[in-house]
């Protein structure tokens, strides 16, 4: 397992160890000691799956303080553009993201650390994607920003989004209250 820094601060493209034999394949997608030696917050408190259609975005999610949260993410089937938008006020990276795949097949995956809205877009005719929290759901610190608000070419023309996530204010909006 490699744990690679992203351009911002507080994000990490992890490659995880892939074991492959006559029955299939074997991955490793979290070593305590390798978290906690780079500084990684390794106390997950609750983990969940998505399952996605071709085409979908979710996102661009987050929780506020005091509820909000690192979050590791991987894919088990499918392949996904994932993407990371930094939305700490203050922060000299605010705005800017960082987009990576991940797959089955790739077995990566990325850690996320507190102040980043996360979300991703489903490339193949489905996907799904794990999600580990080190802080447990609260419905009133979640939030979120527009997916199309950051600059961001998706290069998908209809992408089939939630009434939740088209609700969302803007980057800049946000921005603008903190």
């Amino acid at each position: 397992m490699i744990i690679n820094s992203t351009e911002l601060d507080g994000v990490y493209a992890i490659e995880n160890r892939v074991f492959h034999d006559h029955r299939g394949t074997f991955v490793k997608t979290f070593h305590n000691e390798l978290f906690t030696a780079n500084g990684l917050n390794t106390d997950f408190k609750e983990s969940f799956y998505s399952v996605s259609k071709k085409g979908v975005v979710r996102g661009m999610h987050f929780q506020n303080a005091p509820d909000d949260h690192a979050k590791l993410v991987y894919v088990t089937d499918g392949e996904i553009l994932d993407l990371i938008v930094d939305v700490r006020s203050g922060s000299p990276t605010l705005g800017r993201y960082v987009s990576l795949t991940l797959s089955a097949g790739n077995a990566k995956s990325v850690y996320i650390g507190k102040g980043f809205a996360h979300g991703f877009l489903t490339l193949t005719e489905s996907a799904t994607v794990v999600y580990s929290t080190t802080t447990v759901h609260s419905p009133a610190s979640d939030t979120g920003i527009r997916w199309d608000s950051f600059g961001f070419d998706w290069g998908v023309q209809q992408p089939i989004i939630s009434e939740r996530d088209l609700s969302f204010p803007t980057l800049a909006q946000f921005a603008g209250k903190n």
